[in-house]
């Protein structure tokens, strides 16, 4: 077996995407990047799509495909800046918040689900770990 870091969170994060898939995304309708987009945007209001992409750390133009997605779910609303006819900011709708609470627990379930192989201790260990090599 391969004792190389990269690999192994690339195998970790492909088993927890599957596993995502198999369970909030088929309830939910909802994928992972969505998901994170719609913490960032709820956590963030009038946020610019600019400033999402930004944060998403994607290219600008792929912003667009995303936010309309959202859009047609009645998640998000989107409306011109005033000052910037080219921007646009976003806010989450009342359907999307109430969305994103249920979401919110159906990811947390999964999350407990796919790392039920860890205790306690372990878990919060490994995920102190992972956030100091994501900075």
């Amino acid at each position: 077996m391969v004792d190389e870091l990269g690999f192994h969170l690339r195998r970790a994060q492909v088993a927890a995407f599957k596993q995502f898939a198999q369970t909030v995304t088929q309830a939910e309708d909802i994928t992972p990047g969505l998901y994170g987009m719609l913490q960032v945007i709820a956590n963030n209001p009038g946020l610019t799509q600019s400033a999402l992409a930004e944060a998403m750390e994607v290219d600008r133009s792929s912003i667009v495909k995303v936010v309309n997605q959202l859009e047609d779910k009645g998640l998000i609303i989107r409306a011109a800046v005033p000052n910037d006819r080219r921007s646009y900011s976003l806010r989450m709708t009342a359907q999307g918040k109430l969305s994103l609470a249920r979401i919110e627990d159906a990811v947390m379930r999964q999350d407990r689900d796919f790392s039920a192989a860890l205790t306690e201790t372990e878990r919060g260990v490994l995920i102190g770990l992972l956030k100091r090599l994501g900075k």
